[in-house]
């Protein structure tokens, strides 16, 4: 492997670590963390943590250090470098680390953390809800592109639906567990259609995903699975799952919710946080823009509570979440470090934006 890849990157994408699979990851991350300087621990939850600095301002830099299942080879292509969670979300973890290893900011207390589960049912963020001290600032790390700025993201609500029924003769005119599966979707999708009239913008809109399905027999009864997911706009109120559960049941139809929904969340742009973000960017070259996700990260758990100074940001293309092609340039990667120092910077010295 080339000696100019930057080493935090290259040995967190050496370490696979799917959702619930990370503990080998942490430890490295934690291990590495040290080597820069960084006290680090693990902590409850399996999340590595590392701090440095001991300022009055409380800047949180906070990355998930799970991805999605599937091992992509690590390897360098010119500029590209592949692995699983390069731009989901490995790159802005490793960025985040580098930048604060970096940074000259005695007048901030800088802490990053890989939260584990991200991708799953995010046990490590759910676990910092409690057990952690609301931070000054709150960057939290997902592919934006090193000249864009994530300020919001949709909520979401998963569902389980189950058909179940006794076995009838093919031929016979009563819907089989399929196709009452398949009916109570079209359902969804027409309610969906309704609602969405006259919203444009994908982020205002529900959005439906039929996730997965199943059907089988034992030749006495039928059954039929499928697993959804509501992509929910903002305003939308998470009590539309219960809405969504009393529409689609049925005589041999149940629904339930699968774990609670989410709601969507915006940041604010005309705070110190996006300033700073602004003007790092703008140093660094680049020509800053503000992006609203269509997806849910742990910015939806954590930023309605603390209600402090939030955004997303981190190298990489979002198109490239979750696919066999994961890749990210080491060019933009250099950038965002670039950037994430500056942001640092301008955040340690207060003069230099209007609070």
């Amino acid at each position: 492997m080339r000696e100019d890849i930057p080493q935090t990157l290259l040995g967190l994408l050496r370490c696979h670590s799917p959702s619930g699979h990370e503990s080998a990851a942490v430890q490295w991350l934690v291990q590495h963390m040290q080597t820069l300087g960084m006290s680090a621990h693990v902590d409850a939850a399996g999340n590595a943590i590392g701090t440095i600095g001991a300022g009055a301002r409380h800047l949180l830099l906070l990355g998930h250090i799970d991805t999605v299942p599937g091992e992509i080879a690590v390897r360098v292509e010119g500029d590209l470098l592949y692995g699983r969670g390069a731009v989901d979300a490995k790159g802005a973890l490793a960025a985040f680390v580098d930048a604060a290893a970096a940074a000259a900011a005695p007048e901030l207390t800088i802490t990053v953390i890989g939260a584990v589960g991200e991708e799953a049912a995010s046990p490590g963020a759910l676990h910092l809800r409690t057990n952690f001290a609301r931070p000054d600032f709150l960057l939290v790390g997902e592919p934006s592109g090193w000249e864009r700025i994530t300020l919001g993201y949709k909520g979401s609500a998963w569902f389980d639906l189950t058909v179940r029924r006794a076995i009838t003769h093919s031929a016979g005119e009563a819907a089989s567990a399929p196709e009452q599966a398949a009916a109570a979707w079209q359902r969804l999708l027409q309610w969906a259609g309704e609602f969405n009239q006259g919203r444009e913008r994908t982020f205002d809109q529900v959005t439906p995903l039929l996730r997965s399905m199943h059907s089988e027999n034992d030749g006495l009864e039928e059954s039929a699975q499928l697993q959804i997911c509501l992509r929910l706009p903002e305003g939308l109120h998470t009590a539309v799952a219960d809405d969504v559960v009393r529409m689609l049941s049925g005589a041999e139809i149940t629904v339930a919710a699968s774990g609670a929904a989410l709601p969507a969340y915006r940041a604010g742009k005309n705070t110190p946080l996006v300033r700073a973000a602004l003007a790092a960017i703008r140093t660094a070259g680049g020509q800053p823009q503000f992006v609203l996700k269509t997806g849910t990260s742990d910015l939806n758990i954590l930023g309605p509570l603390w209600n402090c100074p939030a955004a997303a940001y981190g190298p990489g293309d979002s198109a490239l979440d979750h696919t066999p092609h994961e890749h990210l340039s080491l060019r933009e990667y250099a950038h965002s470090v670039a950037v994430l120092r500056g942001l640092i910077q301008g955040l340690a010295t207060p003069s230099s934006y209007s609070l």
